[in-house]
Formats: structure tokens, sequence, C-alpha cells
């Protein structure tokens, strides 16, 4: 079973390609049959997820905090 950075990780790399797709051959926004199909909301909302697991998976690295006490 992987870890959840991992599984973080794989989201992050399927919506970075995803978004090669999209860009590499835009497509214009349309309707059918009363469906909108806005590419431009879909490219967003991949770029938010790459947004969110870049938080989860910098909230995975070790970090140190460094105090100082004074007496």
């Amino acid at each position: 079973m992987s870890s959840d950075a991992q599984q973080i990780a794989t989201i992050k790399a399927q919506s970075l390609a995803r978004i090669a797709e999209i860009t590499a051959e835009p497509k214009p926004s349309y309707e059918l049959d009363g469906q909108k199909i806005a590419w431009s909301d879909y490219l967003k909302q991949l770029r938010s997820t790459v947004d969110w697991c870049n938080e989860k998976l910098a909230g995975e690295q070790p970090f140190e905090i460094r105090s100082r006490g004074f007496t």
C-alpha cells in the first residue's frame, strides 16, 4: 500500500500530465445539448489540484525549529 505522500505525488503527476495535454492542443469552450464544456474552468481546476498537492507535500517534508532560551 502506498503512503499518503506517494498518492498525492501521483495525483500531482496525473494533473500535470493532463495540463500538458490540454495546453498542447487548446480547445474552445462550447455547449452541446445543454451541457457546457469550459476547458478554461477545467484547466483552473487542475491547477488548483496541483497547488493543493504542493501544499500537502510541503507539509510532509521534515522540518527543524531552532530556539534559544534566555536565563
